[in-house]
């Protein structure tokens, strides 16, 4: 593998201000997962009974059997805790998004109707609740489709949104390849929406949440009590809240489960963090699929260089030339594990760096001397490279006195002669004062400590090149 998959740069330092409506700061999104009924069951064909976010400690799949106590548990979510959720959010007047599972809503009519009637978003949460990762990529495509096709049937309108929770490494591709979805949820890596190429798609991803998420109540070392819960939110809201001032307003997501947050001894913490946020000014608290719309417009996709996706020729001719005349450098820097935490100036640059600093002395060297003196012989024949010409000319080298080019000339006569290579510095980042002062403080070092000190100025020219090239 030559191509890392994984994004670990995402925006960076620097994120986009979200600008959400009514210059909020934050985005409080609450999503309400309707799963009861499109769990592992064998009443659903599956091979055994449910084992996951339930009441029971320790659960475990029951092969070929029905496992009366965890169908109860999932049934409360169904009969009471969804209503509980209901009347608190259509009190709040706060529009939550669903994450119905399609089979799962097939069999709750009332609950469906309840969610329309409250103009709540009914986004798909695949066509089961179960674990795709040891499925096939046609098998879970198959069920992708399903699911659209039975959510369209049971709700009236096909979803716009997509989150399969138990996903595999195929998930998110295999959602956008339908061409269905304003945005995938099936990620959990940011603060804002980013936009991803699947194929030749631009598609909207909404990250979720499983901090912020009351199947903590159902796992080992997570929330013991409503309180933890509470606090936990109230914390997190008020990170981002913080952080949200100063144009760069943030994203928070709530994960909330009929049968689990839905019990009394849970509710008041939810409903105490609603009291809460509800108490400051600039919040914003959307549906998910009003978060898309938002984002489509204000942040719509724009090109990207995708270092990650050029072959040889194009990658060597495009930064062949960022170090002097050394084109091995970036030949060499194709075979790295390039990936799109590289589709940036830093990303190239330490990748090529990598090269020149793993290289031979010898190799090394050779870059170093196939550098131009400064104010040389070449510059006044203008037999310099475009990227040399454009730096000495930034620094004034290029309009020199004739007392300054002689002085440039001894300088340079005398360094090579005692270093073997010529006087190098990144230009850019001085006048030709500056430059004739580090030339004759330079020139009386050892010619180790100058070869080192040559290099480091090299990888600084090479990112300034890309700087001004990117």
């Amino acid at each position: 593998m030559n191509r890392y998959p994984r994004d670990f740069q995402g925006y960076g330092p620097t994120p986009p201000d979200a600008q959400w409506p009514g210059g909020a700061r934050i985005a409080v999104q609450f999503v309400v997962n309707y799963e009861e009924g499109g769990e592992n069951n064998i009443l659903h064909g599956d091979a055994a009974s449910e084992a996951f976010l339930s009441e029971i400690v320790g659960a475990a799949p029951w092969p070929g059997q029905r496992h009366w106590n965890m169908e109860s548990i999932y049934d409360y979510g169904a009969r009471a805790g969804f209503w509980r959720l209901h009347r608190l959010f259509t009190g709040a007047d706060i529009p939550v998004t669903v994450y119905g599972v399609a089979s799962a809503l097939a069999r709750s009519p009332e609950q469906v109707e309840a969610m329309k009637d409250a103009e709540w978003e009914i986004a798909s949460h695949g066509l089961k609740w179960i674990d795709y990762k040891d499925h096939s990529a046609e098998a879970e495509s198959a069920d992708i489709q399903e699911a659209i096709r039975l959510h369209t049937e049971v709700v009236g309108t096909a979803p716009r949104g997509w989150y399969t929770g138990r996903s595999s490494i195929n998930t998110v591709a295999l959602a956008s390849e339908t061409g269905v979805f304003d945005y995938i949820s099936d990620t959990y890596d940011d603060d804002l929406p980013y936009w991803v190429q699947v194929a030749d798609r631009d598609q909207l991803i909404i990250p979720y949440t499983l901090d912020c998420n009351d199947m903590r109540f159902a796992t080992p070392q997570g929330f013991n009590s409503g309180d933890q819960f509470y606090a936990y939110l109230r914390d997190t809201f008020d990170a981002l809240y913080a952080e949200g001032g100063a144009g760069n307003a943030k994203m928070m997501s709530v994960g909330l489960h009929c049968r689990l947050v839905g019990r009394p001894g849970r509710i008041q913490a939810l409903k105490r963090f609603i009291d809460y946020i509800k108490g400051f000014e600039c919040v914003w608290t959307p549906r998910r699929i009003d978060i898309a719309d938002h984002w489509r417009t204000t942040h719509p996709p724009m090109p990207k260089l995708r270092i990650d996706l050029m072959d040889r020729g194009g990658f060597v001719s495009k930064f062949g030339g960022v170090f002097e005349h050394s084109a091995w450098i970036a030949e060499r820097a194709f075979d790295l594990e390039l990936g799109p935490a590289h589709n940036s100036v830093a990303g190239v640059h330490n990748a090529l760096a990598r090269m020149f600093r793993s290289a031979s002395h010898a190799d090394r060297l050779g870059v170093l001397t196939a550098h131009p003196d400064l104010a040389g012989k070449l510059a006044a024949a203008k037999r310099l490279t475009a990227e040399s010409t454009a730096e000495q000319g930034s620094a004034g080298l290029d309009a020199l006195t004739d007392q300054e080019r002689a002085r440039f000339t001894d300088l340079n006569a005398a360094y090579v002669a005692k270093h073997g290579f010529p006087f190098i510095i990144a230009v850019k980042d001085h006048d030709k004062t500056s430059i004739l002062r580090h030339f004759e403080a330079r020139i009386a070092n050892d010619t180790k400590t100058e070869f080192e000190t040559a290099c480091a100025q090299v990888e600084r020219i090479a990112r300034l090149r890309l700087e001004a090239m990117l």
